[in-house]
């Protein structure tokens, strides 16, 4: 296998250029932060201490609402439709408390990913302005945490709310960050406040330059199917499963296709802060020959299409076909680890033996 370099990539201009102006126009509400220096600290470390700062900021009633015992059922009910959720959501925070949810939130993403989320939200209210509805909400995004933070004890929390499911387990320092949830309605903004934003644009454009590299006999074999699924397979499984691989493998790419499949696959880790980035793609670096990719529909943008990087211990899962190819579901799971699976496993294995 070829050796690729680890680099972070940081959003485009022409995606920051768009936040900034669906932020100007639409008049957001997102907390102005103060900036925090991160790099001495792991991620780990830097959740559990924004995550005690959080429930600080909490009243009794409210720290019954958000606050969990770590093997309550709940932290396995992730979803990203809009609809009822346990947690605490932003609505019903004073201003110091959505200051210190998102502190939170950052603490447990990249500034790419934070960007991603917080754009994810605000489509909520291009969501409003362009159908009129009143259910659209910007402030229905939820906060949840299970066990105790730092402690010796595995603990956890949640982010979730319409398109965003962010689920994150933390044993003895060690992070698990899946399942990662991110969605875009409208994957392009095509008019009002924000025209010309793409929230998840790498993500169809790396997957759309893939396929189409191919030449005929291996883009035949990646295309599974004519027509895209409705919707991502694994949905909101608490366990992500398939049948089988299919599509191409990588052990029968180029390097310039692996190439592109590696800036792929490090797009969604890249919404990761840099520690756990590092960790997850060397561990996908183990087993990249047995990474399959597989496309369904036809090639051209604005066409109903799906992809998926499927391997022994990981799975993307990318799907737009709603509203006439303009709303994007995208998802990385964990086949081993998600909810700290395998991690917990041997936590509680150890100390059944100490």
């Amino acid at each position: 296998m070829n050796r690729f370099s680890f680099r972070r990539k940081q959003p485009g201009a022409r995606l920051v250029r768009t936040v900034s102006t669906i932020v100007a126009a639409a008049a957001l509400s997102v907390p102005v932060l103060a900036q925090n220096v991160h790099k001495q600290h792991s991620t780990a470390e830097r959740m559990a201490r924004a995550a005690n700062r959080f429930i600080e900021t909490l009243d009794a009633d409210q720290r019954a609402r958000a606050v969990l015992p770590f093997d309550d059922e709940e932290r396995y009910n992730f979803h990203f439709v809009p609809r009822t959720r346990n947690g605490l959501p932003l609505k019903q925070m004073a201003n110091s408390q959505r200051i210190a949810a998102h502190d939170l939130l950052r603490s447990a993403l990249s500034s790419q990913g934070y960007l991603k989320a917080t754009s994810v939200i605000q489509l909520e209210r291009v969501l409003e302005i362009l159908e009129r509805s009143a259910h659209r909400d910007r402030e229905l995004y939820f906060v949840t945490v299970f066990g105790e933070p730092g402690g010796d004890a595995p603990w956890g929390w949640r982010f979730e709310g319409h398109h965003l499911s962010l689920n994150y387990t933390s044993v003895t320092g060690v992070t698990v960050t899946t399942p990662t949830f991110f969605g875009a309605n409208p994957a392009e903004v095509r008019s009002g406040p924000g025209t010309g934003l793409r929230v998840l644009a790498a993500e169809e454009d790396l997957g759309r330059q893939l396929i189409r590299m191919l030449p005929s006999n291996r883009r035949e074999r990646a295309i599974i199917a004519s027509t895209a699924p409705a919707e991502i397979i694994t949905g909101a499984d608490r366990e992500a499963r398939l049948e089988r691989f299919e599509g191409l493998p990588v052990a029968d790419m180029t390097t310039a296709e692996r190439g592109v499949m590696q800036r792929l696959i490090l797009e969604y880790l890249h919404n990761m802060p840099e520690d756990i980035a590092r960790e997850q793609f060397a561990k996908i670096q183990e087993t990249f020959d047995a990474l399959w990719f597989a496309w369904a529909g036809p090639l051209e943008p604005g066409a109903d299409h799906y992809y998926r990087i499927h391997g022994p211990t990981v799975l993307f899962e990318y799907d737009n076909t709603q509203n006439r190819a303009n709303h994007v579901h995208s998802i990385w799971r964990d086949l081993k680890n998600d909810f700290g699976g395998d991690l917990l496993r041997r936590h509680y294995d150890k100390h059944a033996h100490d």
